[in-house]
Order: structure tokens, then sequence, then C-alpha cells
């Protein structure tokens, strides 16, 4: 679960690291009193879920009142979202960059920092890869004193503001372990001019396995670009939302990653994916109906089922055709255990099973409007 930054600044406040003077608005009639307490100049930043904001002209700087109130409408009217921040304007020296995550290899948190912190961290760590200093934290013993001063060093800080320095490391890392988190992430980490550290964005998220402990964060329409996406997570059924026109309900991320392939490579699209494997290969009704929530001109459905068996599969596809009745045709090619079943219950409800996956990737393209490259 991926925290909005005016939540991550929270846990930041709490753990002793410094944040900006802010305020959290709902709507365009509270900007004169948030302006008021935070002061100008100040920045306004759209609470989106969404990397590149500042790009976006989702970030705006505003040294009056008029501007602010004119910006933050503009803001609120671009984005679909529940609250805009209102910070203090910060007298910048130097941008930072430094984020803890869990490393799957070595099973320990590994800190990323980079000298250069800002909106270019992408392509730094894209063109200049090595100007990413990394350094691996034993859980069991935590983030020790000689590798955050180390990194501090690495990173070119003067020596006045080590200690500063050190404090924030050990607290970010605090904030990684406490609200087990996949990710934490500060960046910008600025230097102002009077020579203190400060949190100048803020990226947080949550293990979702963990979310039962932290009922704080509770996981609302808001953290999600649509109803579709809000759906899903809440039965706990991993959904991807694209811009294509084929609906994808697949099996299992190899089998996933190589239908995808095939669409793209045979000049398809995919509107949205759905895993249909796993845990959730009997709950092909709620599957349906979240798919159907978005614009899709075919439905294919690929599956390989051995413990998922394909025939408790396609009776729930045949349930959930009946049941929600779609317009767009759909394309199956549904193998495994109870495969021959499978084949009778759909071709109940007239659709034409096949067996080559290739096959069925190119009738759905053809089905879509796409055409073999």
């Amino acid at each position: 679960m991926k925290l909005f930054e005016f939540q991550a600044k929270e846990l930041f406040e709490q753990a002793e690291i410094p944040v900006p003077n802010r305020r959290i608005i709902e709507n365009i009639f509270d900007i004169e009193d948030a302006v008021g307490q935070v002061g100008l100049p100040c920045v306004l930043k759209a609470q989106v879920l969404e990397g590149g904001r500042g790009k976006a002209g989702l970030i705006q700087f505003v040294s009056e009142l008029d501007e602010a109130t004119e910006k933050a409408d503009k803001i609120f009217r671009a984005r679909n979202m529940p609250n805009l921040l209102v910070e203090e304007a910060i007298n910048i020296e130097k941008e930072l960059y430094v984020s803890i995550t869990a490393d799957p290899l070595s099973g320990s948190a590994m800190i990323m920092a980079c000298a250069e912190g800002g909106i270019d961290i992408e392509e730094i760590a894209r063109t200049m890869p090595d100007r990413i200093i990394r350094t691996y934290v034993d859980i069991s013993e935590g983030l020790l004193l000689y590798q955050a001063r180390s990194l501090l060093y690495e990173l070119g800080i003067d020596q006045e503001l080590i200690g500063q320095g050190i404090k924030v490391l050990i607290n970010l890392y605090k904030v990684f372990r406490e609200h087990e988190a996949e990710l934490v992430e500060i960046n910008p980490l600025m230097i102002t001019n009077e020579g203190t550290f400060i949190a100048g964005d803020g990226k947080i998220s949550i293990d979702d396995n963990a979310l039962f402990r932290h009922p704080q964060f509770e996981m609302t329409s808001a953290y999600f670009e649509n109803e579709a996406q809000y759906e899903a997570a809440q039965e706990g059924i991993p959904y991807l939302q694209f811009e294509g026109d084929i609906g994808l309900m697949c099996a299992g991320a190899g089998l996933t990653n190589t239908v995808f392939d095939l669409i793209n490579d045979y000049g398809g699209s995919v509107a949205n994916y759905l895993e249909f494997g796993g845990p959730n290969y009997h709950k092909a009704v709620k599957a349906m109906k979240i798919m159907m929530m978005n614009d899709i001109k075919v439905m294919l459905i690929v599956t390989f089922g051995t413990i998922a068996r394909a025939d408790v599969m396609a009776k729930g596809i045949v349930e959930a055709i009946k049941e929600l009745k779609p317009t767009f045709p759909i394309v199956t090619a549904i193998r495994g255990t109870g495969e021959e079943e499978a084949h009778v219950l759909l071709r109940s409800v007239g659709l034409e099973p096949l067996t080559d996956t290739e096959e069925a990737v190119l009738k759905a393209i053809a089905l879509s409007g796409g055409v073999k490259q």
C-alpha cells in the first residue's frame, strides 16, 4: 500500500525527521487559511500516487495569495484527488536522494543514496548508475552508526552536518522497520542554506500483508486510479490497468508474460490484466465483473490449471457469463486438469475452446480490430 506524501511526512515527523511546515486541504475554499498558516512564498503539491508531479505541473511555487488560489484551483481541476498539500518554501542549497528497501538476494535492507537528488534521479540511475551508493544493513543488527557515517562521507556531506545526517538516516531506518515498509524514500532530502536537513518529499509503501497491524492506514478508493483497481485490491486479486483493447485474464506470472508478449508481438494491445490463477481461480464472477469495469473490445482467458483445475475455472466462467451477460467476445484457451469437462462447459455457452495459446492470441487480436504484423 502506497502512502500519500502528507502521510509519509507525518510518519517522518513522528520519527523526528525534519519536514517543512505544511497544511493539508480538501478543497479550494481552505486555501486562504492554509496559506495564512504556512506563509508566503509556499508550494502547492497535488496528493496523487504517481511520480513526475513536478514535470506534470502538479507542484506549483506561489508567492501571492491570489496566485495560490488560482493555481490550487487549477490543480484540483486537473486531478480527481482528495487532498492538496500547502507547504512552506525552503531555501535549498543542495538536494540529495535516499531510500531504504528490502534486497531479495541478500535478505538485507538496502539503502540507496545519491548526491544528486530531485526530479532527475531516474535519469541518473539509468545513465550514471555508478553515482548511486548502496549500503546493506543486517536486519538483525539494524543500521549501525559507522554505516550511516560512511554513507554520508561518500555523499560528500560537510563534517559539520554529519551528526544531523546520521540522525536522519537512523530515524528513516526506524520508519522502515516499525511500519513494515517495502520502501521508504526521501527525494529530495534537502540541505538548506541555513545548514539543516529537511525531507522535501516522501514516499512510503507498506507491505499489504502487514496492514492488519497498522489499522491507521485504511485502504480506500482514494489510493487507486479507478474503481476496478480498488475492487481488485479488496478481493486480493492482482490487477493492472493499461490502455489497449484486450482484457487479459491469465493464470501465473510466466504464462502471463508469454501471452502479453505474444499480444504485443502480433500487433495487439492489452487493456487490463487480472490474475486468474492461484487462490483466485474460483472467483470467476467477481473477476469478470472487475474486467468489465474497463472499456475492452474482447476478453482473452488463458490458463493452465493443475492445482487450479481447468474444469472449475470453466464452470466459473460459464456462471459469470450467465450472470453478467458481457457484450464483448470472449476467447478461451483453458488447459490442465479436467480439461475435457472444461471444454464441454465452455461450449454450453457458445464459446469455442482452443488448445493453442498462440491461436487464441491471434483470434483475440482479430476480434479487437488488430492485425498480425
